[in-house]
């Protein structure tokens, strides 16, 4: 069977035109949150004060309709929300020091990707500075205000060539090949990366050639000034064979001037994020231990002196997935983020090392700037709202608040009148008793004597963590008439890395437990009809969907989105060699371990009928893993279809029509193999 996607302008038009004459039902189902208004949804993130605090600039994403893509914008406002207007397009924003001018990325001349300043009087003068033919990011200014470090890719030179005859002129000769001789030698969303290595530059503010500032065949991060701008904390690993080298990289300082190098941390681990305090006598950064095999560790904030000496970690008990580290002004500590059960606040820790929350609530806050008079600024979520800017009065001594001012409402107009799916949070005992964390989604409206069909939604990673921010694909489910199940199964982040370990060369069986377990605990609620449940996942998500078919029959249809399927062939495919380390063993040392994990030697047991969806550029879970369980189930007679998505790497939904057509297959799917039918908005699915 085919699925068809209805044209959402058409659409529109018709609901409109009719909406005096619909059938009741359908007049009913007007205050639903339909798929087609995802593509006037808004997107906000970045924001960034002013250094007088009386100004906010943020990043607003929003769909080309036209296009089929994202564009970014930057909008600037007072910082009590007031005057909000559109201020150019572009990302990536930095107020200069003086709060005079700022420094964006948008696109310019030759092509691609370029550095501008603009001006921030009246007059409003914006200069491209750079003329660049690699994409820049990370910019940064330096304290003076005369100069902006940035990172760009450098090509490599190729040192491995043949005394190739010159072709006959006008002849139509093959292309040369393609030669690689790196381990690590291309990225999702990058395409290959052998080509050169990512290095700092810095370039005049006026504009004029970047200089170069790091050296060597290795990659390296986004660089932070030190407060007398002589100095350029970034993170790598300058170490020779560096990319044979597992999870591990340090904290380095270039001088500005000479281009001096010097190694700052020590620590064996992961180490990144360095920031200078105000000061300049301390450098923050998150540090992770040395991590073996499959074993995870969790990031901590530590801080050394701006030499490297004296590193400790300042915040050893938290036990949380910790981010977005910001120096307080006074040099009295460092604000940062923290993961934790599904929600996301803002922590301080001084300089004494006594740690506290500043802001509590079931909610996600990135907060991404601070001002002198302690303003701060970020972006939150909650499941009924989706990100908008807000600003927080941050509570001095051991105070929190929970008290937000609301600064933008991007998605108000989008979500006015309708009805939103209501998420009650659930915990419950896996198979041995350990507590799990999950959320049940219902459609506005719930009636808790009717039965519902059931979606159970797992995550990706596995080391990662559902949390309670609004959801537009849930949301639709709910509107579809579905009840939602997410949930936090073991090797999720934000429980402790005991928690996430419990899959440490377990991964995914322990985790189906946890699943099922989940699963059981809402059909007990009584409101499930058991007849008519379904899953999906997409990465992780879509290994333990795989799994999930291979060891029970429960569910009514299944849709396995960008999975690992065979992961002796994966290790090899992927766009990292680091999955290498997440076994005991190298394969052909020992190949039990690859085997009795993948799903493709459990696809004799499959009855279920299950929907295979990944992206063609997809390099993360290349398109063979699916072709893989795809052809071994066509082979056996289970029914499935495979959906390979075009335009999207690792992913179905990064391009706007393409989250559309997830929704919609996943929909028509689920209702081919459902006994009864949902019940669905009428210009939703079209299927021929």
């Amino acid at each position: 069977m085919r699925y068809r996607l209805a044209s959402s302008a058409l659409c529109c038009a018709i609901a409109l035109s009719a909406a005096s004459t619909l059938p009741a039902q359908q007049r009913a189902q007007s205050n639903k949150l339909t798929l087609e208004q995802y593509l006037d949804w808004r997107e906000v993130s970045n924001p960034q004060l002013s250094p007088d605090g009386s100004q906010v600039i943020y990043t607003r994403r929003w769909i080309d309709k036209m296009n089929d893509r994202w564009e970014t914008s930057l909008f600037i406002m007072n910082v009590d929300g007031s005057h909000q207007r559109s201020l150019l397009q572009g990302s990536d924003v930095k107020w200069s020091p003086d709060g005079k001018r700022i420094a964006y990325i948008a696109k310019g001349e030759p092509s691609g990707s370029q550095i501008f300043v603009r001006w921030m009087d009246a007059e409003g003068a914006a200069t491209q500075i750079s003329h660049l033919t690699e994409a820049p990011a990370a910019v940064e200014w330096a304290p003076d205000g005369k100069s902006l470090a940035f990172t760009m890719t450098v090509p490599s030179n190729d040192n491995f060539r043949i005394p190739m005859p010159a072709a006959p002129k006008g002849a139509k000769w093959t292309e040369p090949p393609k030669i690689v001789t790196r381990l690590n030698f291309r990225s999702d969303r990058i395409g290959y990366t052998d080509d050169g290595y990512k290095h700092i530059f810095v370039i005049s503010a006026d504009g004029g050639a970047p200089r170069q500032i790091t050296n060597g065949d290795w990659n390296h991060s986004a660089g932070a000034f030190s407060p007398d701008g002589k100095w350029l904390a970034f993170t790598s690993l300058r170490v020779d064979d560096a990319e044979h080298v597992f999870r591990t990289s340090q904290i380095y300082a270039a001088n500005v001037e000479t281009g001096e190098i010097r190694q700052l941390s020590h620590h064996a681990g992961t180490n990144s994020g360095a920031t200078y305090s105000p000061d300049g006598k301390t450098i923050a950064f998150v540090g992770a231990d040395s991590i073996e095999h499959s074993a995870y560790a969790e990031g901590k904030v530590w801080t050394m002196n701006a030499d490297g000496s004296n590193a400790h970690v300042v915040v050893p008990a938290l036990d949380r997935p910790v981010s977005g580290l910001i120096w307080a002004h006074d040099n009295s500590g460092v604000y940062f983020g923290v993961e934790s059960e599904g929600s996301k606040n803002e922590y301080f820790v001084s300089a004494s090392g006594a740690v506290r929350p500043v802001t509590t609530g079931t909610h996600v806050l990135t907060v991404t700037d601070i001002a002198a008079n302690g303003t701060a600024v970020g972006v939150n979520s909650t499941p009924m709202k989706p990100n908008d800017v807000v600003s927080i009065a941050l509570p001095k001594a051991a105070a929190t608040t929970s008290a937000f001012n609301q600064l933008t409402m991007v998605d108000d107009d989008v979500l006015a009148g309708k009805a939103l799916a209501t998420t009650e949070e659930v915990w419950y005992k896996s198979k041995d008793g350990l507590r799990i964390q999950g959320w049940i989604v219902k459609p506005a409206g719930f009636d808790p004597t009717h039965k519902y069909p059931l979606i159970l939604d797992i995550h990706g990673g596995p080391q990662a963590m559902y949390n309670v921010g609004f959801s537009f694909a849930r949301q639709n489910h709910a509107s579809n008439g579905y009840v939602v199940l997410y949930t936090n199964p073991r090797g999720s982040t934000g429980y402790g890395q005991k928690f996430t370990n419990e899959i440490e060369n377990a991964y995914p069986d322990k985790d189906f437990d946890d699943l099922m377990a989940g699963v059981d605990t809402v059909i007990g609620r009584g409101y499930i009809d058991s007849k008519n449940m379904f899953v999906y996942g997409c990465s992780g998500g879509g290994v333990l969907t795989a799994w999930t078919v291979g060891h029970t029959n429960r569910f009514a249809a299944a849709a396995s989105l960008c999975p690992v399927i065979d992961w002796m062939s994966f290790v090899g495919e992927t766009d990292g060699a680091g999955w290498y380390g997440n076994f005991a063993k190298p394969f052909w040392e020992d190949p039990s371990e690859y085997l009795k994990r993948s799903p493709i030697m459990y696809v004799g047991n499959v009855k279920t009928p299950t929907m295979l969806m990944t992206g063609v550029l997809d390099l993360r879970t290349p398109m063979p893993q699916t072709e893989e369980f795809y052809r071994a189930l066509k082979l056996r007679g289970v029914p499935t279809m495979m959906v390979r998505m075009n335009n999207e790497y690792h992913g179905t939904s990064s391009t706007p029509s393409n989250f559309l057509r997830t929704q919609l297959y996943l929909h028509g799917w689920f209702d081919k193999y459902s006994s009864k039918p949902v019940t669905k908005a009428a210009t939703q699915e079209t299927l021929p």
